[in-house]
């Protein structure tokens, strides 16, 4: 499981808030592409996303979604969390799920 945790570090007093985290999960694939299962939490504190992460099953999850055949040696990690976040509705794409196409790719 990969965890992206959104922090806020005030410049002004030093003060290190939690505003928001994600998980995602393997969930199939093979050893060049990746299936991902995506959800963020709810809640706008520690406490709070903490209190999701053990109740992620049960009502803890504020969306989800899932991404397909990402090229997990050939793309960064970073390149993941933005399909992630895609296929939750964040950003323009608005679906819930995300294919990787070989042929859409920059590169």
């Amino acid at each position: 499981m990969i965890v992206i945790r959104v922090e806020l570090w005030s410049a002004v007093t030093g003060e290190q808030t939690e505003l928001a985290r994600m998980v995602v999960d393997n969930i199939g694939g093979d050893m060049t592409r990746g299936d991902y299962r995506c959800r963020t939490l709810r809640g706008g504190s520690k406490a709070a996303l903490d209190r999701s992460l053990a109740r992620i099953t049960e009502g803890g999850v504020q969306r989800s979604g899932e991404v397909y055949g990402h090229p997990r040696l050939r793309e960064h990690v970073w390149n993941l969390v933005a399909k992630a976040l895609a296929s939750m509705g964040y950003g323009q794409n608005g679906g819930r799920r995300l294919t990787v196409d070989e042929n859409d790719l920059p590169f």
